[in-house]
């Protein structure tokens, strides 16, 4: 529900992520992949209107050099503009650190909460 208090909103990305590539990667460039696209995360306007909360589950595929190749909803928050939001968010940030193993997939939990 949309309050009077929308400023307090919390968008968190969990670092807890799992790689899913042919090597798999260490869990320090996890975390550093999952802190960069959460600080580019923000709550969309119209998911704050209609109170939509939830978390998406967003699979990032990441190529040798960093480069966001493509993303995948591996589950969804229930709402289509967090969903959408979500897919956007990777591709948003730009370059992410180069996987040490080379290209890999990363599945990221993205949290949209209303305080």
């Amino acid at each position: 529900m949309f309050n009077k208090f929308a400023g307090k909103m919390m968008v968190a990305a969990i670092a807890a992520a799992v790689a899913t590539p042919a090597f798999a990667q260490p869990a320090a460039w996890q975390q550093a992949v999952a802190r960069q696209i959460a600080s580019k995360q923000t709550y969309p306007r119209a998911a704050q209107m209609r109170g939509d909360e939830g978390t998406v589950k967003v699979k990032v595929y990441v190529s040798a050099s960093g480069a966001v190749e493509k993303t995948e909803l591996v589950a969804p928050s229930g709402s289509s503009v967090l969903d959408r939001e979500a897919l956007a968010l990777p591709t948003k940030v730009g370059t992410l650190p180069a996987p040490p193993g080379g290209a890999a997939a990363v599945v990221l939990p993205l949290t949209y909460k209303l305080m």
